[in-house]
């Protein structure tokens, strides 16, 4: 067994590294990223796992979003950093019914929204939440004319503090938090069906 090149940083210099890379970054970072910037012979992955457990119970927790990571204020503290501005953009309804779907449906094509919305999805609503950031463009489906899908971004799990859109709350918690009224005709059942389906 061979020691490993002098040059490559202890673990705890690692860890720092890491550390200061993902505090200064304005975007959360993926594990390549940290990975190439390192020296090299480092592990961007491990310093990653002994940071995770270092910061976790303390003000800001590191948190995978997608597959990137990046420092997020504790959930049970955000409401020390709330400020009492009134949001210059809001979603319309039609916006956020079209966000849910994309959300629960993924890939999802337009016309697809529609059936479930069972109203027309006009192209500043898609717009809108692409402009955000929220929605972007999938794979195409392998179907006549080759419709475009839309899926949910990486900004999308970050505003959220989703690791995946596998961690959308379930028929159970939406029904609790009596949301499933609010949705329009035929939400329900098709909440139902995608409850029994894997989302590619």
């Amino acid at each position: 067994m061979t020691d490993a090149p002098s040059d490559v940083p202890p673990e705890a210099e690692q860890e720092r590294m890491v550390e200061a890379m993902l505090f200064a970054s304005a975007e959360p970072l993926a594990l390549a990223e940290l990975q190439a910037r390192l020296p090299e012979g480092s592990d961007a992955a491990s310093a990653v796992a002994r940071l995770a457990a270092r910061y976790e119970g303390r003000g800001v927790r590191l948190r995978r979003t997608g597959d990137a990571w990046a420092f997020r204020t504790a959930p049970d503290l955000a409401w020390l950093l709330r400020r009492e501005t009134v949001e210059a953009r809001r979603l319309s309804r039609a916006a956020v019914e079209t966000l849910a779907i994309v959300a629960y449906h993924q890939p999802v094509t337009r016309a697809e929204i529609e059936e479930i919305r069972g109203v027309s999805v006009s192209r500043g609503t898609v717009e809108q939440l692409m402009e955000m950031g929220w929605v972007g463009l999938g794979r195409r489906r392998e179907t006549p004319g080759r419709p475009t899908t839309l899926v949910v971004t990486p900004g999308f799990l970050d505003h959220f503090g989703l690791a995946s859109a596998r961690d959308l709350p379930d028929l159970a918690e939406l029904r609790a938090a009596g949301l499933l009224e609010a949705m329009p005709e035929g939400g329900a059942a098709a909440a139902d069906d995608a409850e029994d389906t894997d989302d590619a």
